[in-house]
């Protein structure tokens, strides 16, 4: 039986194999930035970067990130929601990222 950090360094690895522009990679690395980010503070890392992308999308894709990886904590008191990566998941990110 495996643990729940190798269940989620497997969903990170599967999830990380379907990234063809390396989009994923990007926002799971500002994530480990240490910091907590909007969906807007997202976008515009990502246009920075080069990405070509759309607000909806960023939009879409942090919170599939949020229900399927179950790696980020959000906090939805505020106008907008505010994601960061959950501590617990932090160095499972780092190691996955760094192998990958």
């Amino acid at each position: 039986m495996e643990s729940a950090e190798e269940r989620i360094q497997e969903r990170l690895r599967n999830y990380l194999k379907r990234d063809g522009i390396g989009i994923r990679k990007a926002v799971l690395k500002l994530f480990l930035s240490d910091s907590s980010f909007t969906t807007e503070d997202i976008f515009t890392h990502l246009e920075k970067e080069g990405f070509n992308v759309s607000y909806r999308g960023v939009s879409a894709m942090v919170g599939l990130m949020n229900t399927r990886l179950g790696i980020l904590s959000i906090d939805v008191s505020g106008d907008h929601n505010v994601y960061s990566l959950k501590n617990d998941h932090k160095m499972i990110v780092k190691s996955v990222l760094e192998n990958y």
